[in-house]
């Protein structure tokens, strides 16, 4: 078995080193040095007598099981079932066409909804949709829990074998049953490339850069620099860094990010082992190159910001004083490591936390903003199923959420009860004629796609976080 270097949530630059402490003095170190043996060796016999009932398991099914069963679907299901009773959501065995589809994942030349996410008991949960992915165009949210693919349940399934349901070639379909709350509903999406590109940004205010980090993957760091001098040549005084809805990715890519905006002996994480041991990372020219950012800068984040975007927020708040903008980040804080098999399959374990600047383990709990920003309610709605037209005398859920767009654009003032009444059919109308649309009173594919990309761009008029933050940068 070779050694890889670890994940963080995918796969990190990063090699561990085990320290040994050396106990010396005395009759102290030949007494713990005695108990130290004793505990190594009744470690070995407890291992032993485990991989010899796991033998004999193994020689037992392919002795007296009534038919012929492969030798690797054996071993798999052993080797899967030790890391299911791990009860950790990112610990995983996978098979040769499962790492593949990871590792094409890690560098981003992938196809599917776009969408970053964990086990969550039987099923899989969506830590955060990517911008810009069919995921997040149809309204998913974190939380959201993904219980079956073109409806078959994925109950039991791993985090691998679910995502390779969901993922396909570009342009075609795929349907999920998604439960939010006590409410379960099916959305259907279109694949589509990932985007490669995972930084974007815009001068805001006139001077001020804003700057979009989708997800942390191969190329994040250096796209990050060559946006910033982008910036830099159009005059920006100061810098946003939206890191919203960014489900993480390599860890190594987040130290080089942070390093850029902390001084060099600053720390940007810490790493503890099972034994409490800790490894400092510091800023310095072995991340940054020597490039360094000193103007302002404040950092946005939410419910979907996780693991490296976590660790590149908490970095630059603990250590370079830069305010968080928005509300609670996501909250994982721990590190997986990669093994290669000759097979070409590949098991990820976690192996330790990674902890801030300050030494907080946030896991579970996530960061907590400077500054507590949202958008606003009508943001969050789900898409309206357009193979459907809604009209008078409905009664949905989805006439419910029409009807909250369109208060959301100032046209209906009443109930949002989901019936379609005469108040709602003349919303409907007063829209369409407004927006150029055949005037008919009722909720048709072309109407409703109209009415939610207005909201959508009334979303990015009214995003609290972005102008907290131009506020603070502006003083």
């Amino acid at each position: 078995m070779k050694n890889k270097q670890p994940k963080f949530v995918k796969k990190a630059t990063l090699i561990w080193s085990i320290l040994i402490a050396l106990l010396v003095g005395g009759g102290i170190a030949y007494t713990v040095a005695y108990f130290q043996t004793r505990t190594i060796v009744s470690q070995a016999q407890a291992t032993s007598a485990s991989m010899q009932k796991i033998e004999a398991v193994y020689n037992n099914i392919q002795t007296n099981y009534y038919k012929s069963v492969s030798a690797s679907k054996v071993t798999n299901g052993a080797i899967k079932g030790m890391i299911s009773a791990l009860d950790d959501p990112f610990s995983e065995y996978m098979d040769k066409s499962e790492a593949t589809s990871l590792n094409n994942q890690i560098s981003s030349s992938f196809s599917g909804i776009g969408a970053e996410v964990q086990k969550s008991g039987q099923y899989i949960k969506i830590i955060s949709p990517i911008k810009g992915t069919p995921a997040k165009k149809a309204g998913l949210l974190p939380g959201d829990v993904i219980t079956a693919v073109n409806g078959k349940s994925i109950a039991g399934k791993t985090i691998t074998q679910a995502v390779n349901l969901m993922r396909g070639k570009i342009g075609t379909k795929v349907t999920l049953t998604i439960k939010r709350g006590g409410k379960s509903f099916k959305q259907t999406l279109t694949r589509a490339k990932i985007p490669v590109s995972t930084v974007n940004t815009k001068l805001v205010d006139k001077k001020i850069g804003y700057i979009q980090i989708t997800s942390v993957s191969e190329r994040t760091a250096s796209e990050l620099k060559a946006a910033l001098k982008k910036l830099d040549k159009k005059g920006a005084t100061a810098y946003v860094l939206d890191v919203r809805d960014n489900p993480g990715g390599l860890m190594d890519q987040a130290l080089k990010m942070a390093s850029m905006f902390l001084k060099n002996g600053k720390t940007i994480m810490r790493v503890q082992t099972k034994n409490g041991q800790q490894q400092i990372y510091k800023a310095g020219k072995k991340y940054d190159g020597g490039y360094k950012v000193t103007k302002p800068v404040a950092v946005l984040m939410n419910g979907g910001s996780a693991s490296a975007a976590e660790i590149f927020a908490a970095a630059l708040h603990q250590s370079a004083d830069a305010p968080l903008i928005g509300t609670q980040s996501y909250g994982k804080g721990t590190v997986q490591t990669v093994s290669d098999f000759t097979d070409k399959s590949e098991m990820k374990i976690t192996i330790a936390k990674w902890l801030t600047p300050n030494g907080d383990w946030i896991n579970k709990k996530g960061l907590t903003p400077t500054y507590k920003a949202d958008y606003p309610k009508y943001a969050y709605l789900q898409l309206i199923n357009t193979k459907k037209t809604y009209q008078l005398g409905d009664v949905s859920s989805e006439v419910k959420t029409l009807q909250k767009e369109l208060t959301a654009l100032g046209y209906f003032s009443g109930k949002t009860n989901g019936y379609f009444g005469k108040t709602t059919q003349t919303a409907v109308q007063n829209y369409q004629k407004k927006a150029g649309l055949t005037i008919t009173g009722k909720a048709d594919a072309k109407t409703v796609v109209n009415l939610e990309t207005k909201v959508q761009a009334k979303v990015a008029q009214n995003d609290r976080a972005l102008a907290k933050a131009e506020s603070l940068l502006s003083k």
